[in-house]
């Protein structure tokens, strides 16, 4: 394993036209270290993955060896491949309401959970997060990297599978909108434990599922790999949090160029001492 570590490290490190110091720079260790990974020497912390994955433009999964181009995670890979960006660029009203809730008073770490083509990552590094994001997509995450040039902000973005990426460091903000039905029920409890396991006392969830209604009926229902929460499912899992907001709401939508209607719930949750 950590050959194959090590041959995918440099042969995209060589693509990437970097030097072993200059990829050291951009993961904050030593270029002792990058050699010894190269050479199969020795393996990078879990930590320093979305670095490595950020600094030489690939997944996680490519990086460690698996060929996650190969099964379709999404089908917004090939809808983000379109000219222009799919959801446009003006954020989320939920991007004002996080920061009503926890303004960037200080420096706050937060992280954008299935970033798509990063209009509310972007959005928020240029009011003065220190934002990470990641999406399963490629074609998604080139688009965001671009946003945040145009933009001439920071954002570290990383290509993984909510399914299978799990967090190791801690944000002050967790931010997911419009992706958690592709989380089986099985997976819920231990992929929200795990977010919430790593934010800081006082840090904020701001989340939304959408929501199955027997009077409502919209494409994405047939769809394989989405699977709607029950009304109020959502709330449950912060039973010990400070729930500084919540609610229902059924919308219009065109998504698909079909016009429908969704039914979502949504949460503001502030994680207190001892939670």
């Amino acid at each position: 394993m950590s050959n194959m570590i090590g041959k995918n490290i440099y042969s995209l490190r060589k693509k990437q036209g970097l030097t072993q110091e200059e990829l050291a720079g951009l993961v904050n260790v030593s270029f002792q270290a990058v050699s010894k990974w190269e050479t199969g020497n020795s393996l990078p912390d879990v930590s320093a993955l979305p670095l490595l994955a950020n600094a030489l433009h690939c997944s996680i999964d490519s990086l460690l060896g698996y060929a996650a181009e190969q099964r379709k995670i999404t089908d917004y890979e090939e809808r983000y491949k379109t000219d222009g960006y799919y959801w446009g660029i003006q954020p989320s009203k939920m991007c004002y309401e996080i920061m009503k809730l926890c303004p960037p008073t200080r420096p706050l770490r937060l992280l954008d959970v299935a970033c798509g083509e990063g209009k509310n990552a972007v959005f928020f590094a240029r009011n003065g997060y220190h934002v990470t994001a990641y999406d399963a997509t490629h074609s998604g995450l080139e688009k965001a990297r671009q946003l945040a040039d145009q933009m001439r902000v920071e954002v570290n973005f990383f290509q993984a599978d909510m399914l299978d990426f799990r967090l190791d460091s801690e944000f002050d903000i967790i931010f997911c909108s419009g992706a958690l039905h592709y989380i089986p029920p099985k997976l819920r409890a231990e992929i929200l434990e795990n977010y919430q396991s790593h934010t800081s006392p006082g840090g904020l969830h701001a989340l939304n599922v959408f929501v199955r209604k027997p009077f409502l009926n919209s494409p994405s229902d047939k769809k394989a790999f989405r699977y709607k929460w029950i009304s109020g499912e959502l709330f449950t899992y912060y039973a010990d949090w400070l729930i500084a907001s919540c609610s229902e709401t059924i919308f219009d939508c065109m998504s698909g160029g079909v016009p429908h209607q969704h039914c979502m719930d949504t949460i503001y949750a502030i994680r207190q001492d001892g939670a």
